[in-house]
């Protein structure tokens, strides 16, 4: 592990999984992020996720690229949810909502890291004091990147000594040609619901069939309409509960065939966004600049704002019931 800056006062390190199978991925301790995940593809190594060069353009990101994003992620309606008896009132950061855990989330924090003995992995850990950001009680996060061949397994694990709402996610931003817009990029999900949401993209209430909605996605297509312009997509696609979970639940094919991306998870939901509104002057990876529709992000996790909403899946964590989460990425 190398060090690349430092944030309030602690360091920020980097370290590197490599595969037999030539993949590499690069994980630093701001944020949990993913700095970079290159596959080989015709003899060469391409980068597959949007990232920065530097600490400092992570610092200064309000995109979320390639963070974990919590303690809750996506969006919680007016910044505010009762939990027995009690109400809970959080920093707006998203207009008068709750976004990815607030101003100071988890994204932003400095983690704990180390690497694991014996495997291409790596630990990180991170503990959120009580009343942080509003949230009740204290949160003790465990996080591991697992890199086997071309697949990233990553594993969640978060204990509390009270009652809390609890949502975390792996914000990647994928690319799978390396560079341009992912707007000829095929998606295919398996998910016949979606959540419709309001103006302020907070989800209604109401869980309803994609048939006929762009959010159609079982046959795959790509994320332009039928003349060419782009779609923009930022919703939530609630997954089948009892769904094989050795079975994909979404696949990207790149736009020359050149790569393919499947994803596994345990997660009732999938947050498809196509960046639609990612805009950073920043330069990224190698010089790269990201533009608007630069990234598909694929958000494994539970419904937005379900902690207002009684009949979605339960966020709430208890000290008896730690939360747990993994998924799986293969890109080959």
């Amino acid at each position: 592990m190398r060090k690349i800056g430092t944030h309030e006062g602690r360091d920020v390190l980097e370290t590197t999984l490599s595969s037999g199978t030539g993949v590499e991925v690069s994980v630093i301790g701001y944020g949990a992020i993913v700095r970079d995940w290159q596959v080989p593809v015709a003899g060469a190594l391409r980068p597959v996720v949007l990232g920065f060069e530097r600490l400092e353009d992570y610092l200064a990101d309000d995109a979320h690229i390639g963070a974990v994003a919590g303690r809750v992620a996506n969006r919680i309606a007016r910044s505010r949810f009762t939990l027995d008896g009690r109400d809970h009132v959080l920093p707006a950061n998203f207009g008068p909502h709750h976004l990815h855990g607030g101003p100071k989330g988890i994204g932003r924090k400095v983690w704990e890291m180390e690497r694991v003995p014996g495997e291409e992995a790596v630990k990180l850990t991170l503990s959120c004091p009580d009343g942080e950001m509003g949230y009740p009680g204290r949160l003790d996060i465990t996080l591991i990147y697992h890199l086997i061949g071309h697949r990233l397994r990553v594993e969640f694990y978060a204990e509390t000594d009270a009652p809390t709402p609890v949502n975390i996610v792996q914000h990647f931003y994928f690319n799978l040609m390396g560079g341009g817009d992912v707007l000829d990029h095929r998606l295919q999900a398996h998910a016949s619901a979606y959540l419709p949401v309001d103006d302020d993209l907070i989800p209604t209430g109401e869980i309803r069939p994609v048939d006929g909605t762009p959010l159609d996605l079982r046959n795959g297509r790509t994320l332009r309409d039928e003349a060419g312009q782009p779609v923009v997509y930022d919703s939530n696609l609630v997954l089948a509960t009892r769904r094989d979970l050795t079975s994909t639940v979404a696949t990207v094919t790149a736009p020359d065939g050149s790569l393919t991306l499947r994803l596994w998870t345990d997660q009732p939901g999938l947050q498809v966004y196509n960046s639609g509104s990612l805009k950073t002057d920043r330069p990224g990876l190698g010089g790269r600049r990201y533009p608007r529709f630069g990234g598909l992000c694929l958000e494994d996790q539970n419904f937005p704002d379900a902690i207002n909403h009684a009949h979605f899946p339960d966020s709430i964590v208890t000290p008896e019931h730690p939360y747990r989460h993994w998924c799986e990425i293969e890109i080959a």
